[in-house]
């Protein structure tokens, strides 16, 4: 069976901050945001909402879109979540 991995954006209820991560189960690794499971800069800041995500086949294309988007400006990752996600409504319910 073929494995996908997924790079993510969560953010807050204010859609102020914003986090991205990579992960090979997206449906557990948002459930570990939303309950605040894992320690540091998303439960510090209530980071729970999934607003954008992407699948890859391979973990280095991953990782390398991850560290593409984490270099971009922030206005980049708004324009590329309101592209897809224009209302920034939780994707987490639609997995």
């Amino acid at each position: 069976m073929a494995e996908h991995y997924f790079i993510y954006i969560v953010t807050n209820n204010n859609n102020t901050a914003l986090y991205i991560g990579v992960t090979n189960d997206l449906v557990r690794r948002i459930y570990e945001h939303r309950e605040k499971m894992v320690k540091g800069f998303t439960s510090r800041y209530n980071l729970r909402k999934l607003v954008y995500f992407e699948m890859f086949d391979e973990i280095e294309s991953a990782i390398t879109r991850e560290k593409q988007l984490k270099a971009g400006s922030r206005q980049r990752k708004i324009d590329l979540i309101e592209a897809v996600n224009p209302t920034w409504r939780d994707l987490y319910e639609e997995l």
